[in-house]
């Protein structure tokens, strides 16, 4: 299976994340990490691909900066996406932000759910206010989600 895993981040965990699921996952699937910055709703032509976003939030619960372009192009873009199969893991601090927990990678996930992209199992959060390890908690959970989509 081919996975692109495309990366909101502000302070990095979130890419920390993604590569620790790249190489935990090598023997699972061919991985590829992509940070959002450059990215657009091209970015998520190939039906062969899953795509599983891997995001933070930034101030108020907004996407992180490098994710702003992708999210603005989901949503300028009305072009449908029955072909996409994808996931999430939103990553953020309950005790900091309670009222805007993980909401950048929730706003990712809406966004192309309104477009028709079909979602693979539930919504991963990692709380980083609770885990120390925030990579083992996505690698881990990569390793269940991949035994579901068999």
């Amino acid at each position: 299976m081919n996975i692109k895993i495309l990366v909101g981040t502000t302070h990095q965990t979130s890419m920390q994340v993604a590569q620790a699921i790249e190489l935990e996952g090598s023997d699972v699937a061919t991985i590829e990490v992509l940070d959002l910055q450059d990215q657009t709703i091209d970015a998520l032509q190939d039906p062969n691909t899953v795509y599983l976003i891997c995001s933070g939030s930034y101030g108020s619960g907004d996407v992180p900066e490098n994710a702003q372009g992708f999210l603005a192009s989901l949503q300028d873009t009305p072009t449908y996406l029955g072909h996409v199969r994808y996931g999430v893991i939103a990553l953020g601090d309950q005790a900091s932000y309670p009222n805007t927990f993980a909401q950048g990678g929730l706003r990712l996930d809406a966004a192309l759910a309104d477009l028709g992209a079909r979602r693979l199992g539930d919504v991963h959060i990692i709380d980083v206010s609770e885990t120390n390890e925030p990579e083992a908690a996505g690698a881990h959970w990569f390793r269940q989600w991949m035994a579901e989509q068999r």
